[in-house]
């Protein structure tokens, strides 16, 4: 006999810790030359729009809206294309893609190629603040020791 699970209850080992960076993972950037990556992203990105009901056309009038010059679909799909030889994206539209789609993944590309990560500025002050903690655990630890060495040091000369 099955058990009846109440829908409202929600299930303890079901939680799953928020996503505090930004970017794409390796299955969807892959590997090879820099600019098949890039267009990776940029194609991944187009895709998620889509899902959420955005046209590439509809991308590139925004983008349009956003950068105050002319972008067409065509040069969405040339820039999302690994094998068309004119696909490398300007830095503004780039920017401006982010903005059209509100594809944040994207911005965690550059950082990651150095190592980094972009957070979303809600956990900044959590980070700092484990940061500051942790520095003032190292200056007690410090701080204790050298009081033991001033304590033996006084016992020493009596």
């Amino acid at each position: 006999m099955a058990r009846y699970r109440d829908p409202l209850t929600k299930d303890l080992f079901a939680w799953e810790p928020p996503k505090v960076s930004v970017g794409y993972g390796a299955e969807v950037t892959g590997r090879g030359p820099l600019d098949n990556r890039i267009a990776r992203i940029i194609g991944q990105a187009l895709r998620d729009a889509r899902d959420d009901g955005l046209s590439r056309s509809e991308v590139a009038r925004r983008m349009v809206s956003y950068l105050r010059r002319p972008i067409s679909e065509a040069m969405l799909n040339k820039w999302s294309s690994e094998g068309s030889e004119d696909h490398r994206i300007p830095l503004d539209a780039f920017i401006a893609l982010v903005h059209a789609t509100d594809a944040r993944d994207l911005l965690g590309f550059i950082p990651g190629e150095f190592g980094m990560s972009v957070i979303d500025s809600e956990y900044a002050g959590m980070i700092k603040l484990h940061l500051i903690r942790e520095r003032k655990r190292e200056i007690e630890a410090i701080e204790q020791a050298l009081e033991r060495e001033v304590i033996a040091q006084g016992r020493a000369r009596r």
